[in-house]
């Protein structure tokens, strides 16, 4: 296991438009032991047709997709709000664009990191742009091919850009079943890369299993309430899942040690001596 595994606790859209409640999820990520948090950015009339805007939808917001979509959207204001409280509680935060018009906007913050949503490994332009800022990204594959994949690895390669792979299944939630963690150390191999672990399933087994297996970072969607409005909610941990899952996984990775053979503890010495008494005396 990676002794350094970056915890990225995904915010997403689960604000739901308030910045208080992104506070407070800014807030439960520092004290549950996580590295990051991870917002996500769009331009609605670039991501969605117009025909898909105006489809009816209820939501909190109105009777349309545009509304609802708007509804989620966090602007300049709320992510200078953002960027300053993070700064204050001292975290890391950066976010997946989904265009170009977006990537620009989050370039104008001082952002250590960039995310590749798996809906955007398919984009060579827009991973060209990322790849060119330099930063360490992340990058999901869900839905996506081997020659998505290796596509992305050369770009990123050839702009000598810092990266990782995120093993991500694109189901929400995801079964346990479908998670095939054994991904991550196929991808290892392929790519002699670190390799993370993006989750949308429920619980936190499946998690600790990608951190056993050596996953470089794991990535899980947050929230304050599971039954709260939204499609990533119910995939979600509320804050007793994200301390349980940092503690579950410090714990593995102090189990799990280092590679050596023959190595005897000062505490073992006299139980040693005690259990093997009996053939001394021979």
């Amino acid at each position: 296991m990676r002794n350094n595994i970056h915890l990225i606790a995904e915010i997403g859209i689960n604000h739901n438009g308030d910045i208080n409640i992104a506070k407070k999820l800014i807030d439960n990520s520092k004290k549950s032991g996580f590295h990051s948090v991870k917002f996500q950015k769009r331009t609605i009339d670039k991501v969605y047709s117009k025909e898909q805007l105006d489809t009816p939808r209820e939501s909190p917001w109105g009777k349309t997709t545009r509304e609802q979509k708007k509804g989620l959207e966090f602007g300049k204001k709320e992510y200078d709000e953002i960027d300053k409280y993070c700064k204050e509680i001292d975290i890391q935060w950066f976010a997946s664009a989904w265009d170009l018009e977006s990537l620009q906007f989050i370039s104008n913050y001082n952002l250590k990191f960039n995310k590749i949503a798996s809906a955007m490994i398919v984009d060579s332009i827009f991973l060209e742009q990322v790849a060119k800022q330099g930063k360490h990204t992340f990058i999901s594959t869900g839905m996506s091919t081997t020659e998505n994949i290796i596509n992305a690895v050369n770009i990123f390669k050839k702009n000598k850009c810092s990266f990782e792979l995120m093993h991500c299944i694109s189901t929400y939630p995801m079964k346990p079943e479908d998670a095939n963690l054994a991904t991550i150390n196929a991808l290892k191999k392929k790519f002699d890369i670190d390799v993370g672990y993006s989750g949308h399933e429920n619980g936190i087994a499946v998690s600790i299993c990608a951190a056993i297996l050596g996953a470089s970072s794991i990535e899980r969607h947050i929230t304050l309430d599971r039954t709260m409005y939204g499609s990533d909610q119910s995939a979600s941990l509320e804050m007793k899942g994200m301390v349980e899952m940092v503690s579950q996984i410090k714990k593995m990775k102090t189990a799990i040690g280092v590679e050596k053979i023959g190595h005897i503890l000062d505490e073992e010495l006299p139980i040693a001596k005690k259990l093997r008494a009996h053939l001394t005396e021979n």
